[in-house]
């Protein structure tokens, strides 16, 4: 799949770097643009059609994080992904928070920006086979249980009647469709594994959700989904293309 991009770096050099290796070893992307600063990016972004932004951390008179927020949730936002590039790996835990889709340490690992560049194609292919459609779930419901731990013993839950899951620190609140809320002393994590089998997608650090329930997904710096209740919930760039593989 073509893809169109920008370089957001403020070394010349580098800029020449990453636009050889992307020409070399990833030709279906096209890089159509160049920044030095985040003015000169917001600018690119918000006059090109744009599916990709590789994207420095540290810039002058600004840095990514802060491009991102002037980006914001404009509809120049939903049509690209971001990976960002920089020589600080303490970023890492904000590169996932700002929806960065992939991460890359510089010097450029080439092997890592294949990767890279496969795994925004493999979004991009989704989203255009999704678009404007029906989310039809490829799983059909479980008529599966789950028990939960209770203070004078246990509860079962059908599967099929669970929302989703959302963390609460070693906690996990779980969403039921009667409008019910349980609160139960086990972690995100362990439901993510007891409920991986019946339909459940992780879509984020704080949120799993039932697939079956998903009505909409929306295209964003992360995209999010909407469930039947109308709970609008935040998608991961990094959870992205698993949760599109779970749809026809």
């Amino acid at each position: 799949m073509k893809l169109n991009a920008i370089i957001v770096e403020d070394e010349e050099t580098s800029r020449e770097i990453l636009k050889n290796y992307l020409k070399k070893y990833c030709p279906n992307v096209s890089v159509i643009g160049e920044a030095s600063n985040v003015d000169e990016a917001l600018l690119l972004i918000r006059n090109n059609a744009l599916d990709l932004v590789f994207l420095d951390v540290e810039m002058p008179f600004g840095n990514a994080f802060d491009l991102l927020e002037k980006v914001g949730d404009s509809p120049e936002a939903s049509g690209f992904e971001t990976v960002f590039v920089t020589a600080y790996n303490h970023y890492a835990i904000d590169a996932l928070n700002a929806h960065a889709s992939y991460y890359l340490m510089k010097p450029i690992s080439i092997d890592e920006l294949i990767k890279a560049v496969d795994y925004v194609s493999e979004i991009k292919t989704k989203e255009a086979a999704l678009q404007d459609q029906v989310l039809i779930p490829k799983t059909n419901n479980v008529n599966g249980k789950i028990t939960i731990p209770q203070q004078d013993g246990f509860e079962v839950l059908e599967t099929a009647n669970i929302l989703y899951c959302k963390a609460d620190d070693n906690y996990t609140e779980i969403y039921l469709n009667n409008n019910k809320k349980k609160l139960v002393s086990k972690t995100l994590k362990y439901f993510e594994e007891a409920l991986t089998d019946s339909g459940f997608a992780r879509v984020h650090k704080s949120y799993l959700v039932n697939v079956n329930e998903v009505t909409k997904y929306v295209k964003g710096k992360g995209g999010s989904v909407v469930l039947s209740n109308g709970k609008e919930i935040m998608v991961s760039a990094s959870k992205k293309s698993d949760l599109l593989s779970y749809f026809k």
